[in-house]
């Protein structure tokens, strides 16, 4: 097998850890309920009204502290299995950019200020039939930025 098919499938092996990963650590082991409920920062009218604007800051950093702990956890576990890539370079950057992106994203406005400023304002406050605009926005943010670990971690 040439390099190029290696680096390709190298690069689908970290991409399904990375995404697995998310999944698991957003979702079950990787979030506390306070955290959960502590993360986002305050809307404009809530720091209109007095809320300090850093608010938040301690739970969404935990959150995130959380989370790449299990995400290293079960790529280290698959690793023992399968060859994955990992130059210090490479999960350093990667695991820089992932928790960056993860922490502004998990603030909540970011996302909010995307769908408004692309033309979807009503699904960045879609609440509707176990629906939520801008979980599912959260998410799809979340998938890329891992997108762009997968390839640091890979080329790096």
């Amino acid at each position: 097998m040439n390099n190029h098919m290696l680096l390709l499938a190298a690069f689908g092996a970290v991409w399904a850890v990375l995404s697995v990963g998310h999944t698991l650590a957003d979702h079950v082991l990787g979030q506390t309920d306070h955290q959960a409920a502590n993360k986002a920062a305050p809307t404009p009218q809530q720091v209109r009204d007095g809320a300090d604007p850093h608010r938040g800051w301690s739970a969404c950093l935990a959150h995130v502290a959380l989370y790449h702990l299990v995400v290293a956890g079960l790529y280290a576990l698959v690793r023992l299995a399968v060859p994955l890539p990992a130059t210090l370079l490479g999960a350093t950057t990667a695991l820089l950019w992932s928790a960056g992106t993860h922490a502004i994203l998990d603030r909540r406005w970011p996302v909010r200020l995307l769908l408004e400023r692309t033309g979807s304002p009503n699904f960045a406050t879609l609440q509707s039939g176990g629906i939520s605009g801008p979980y599912l926005a959260d998410q799809a943010l979340h998938a890329t930025a891992l997108l762009g670990s997968a390839v640091l971690l890979t080329r790096l």
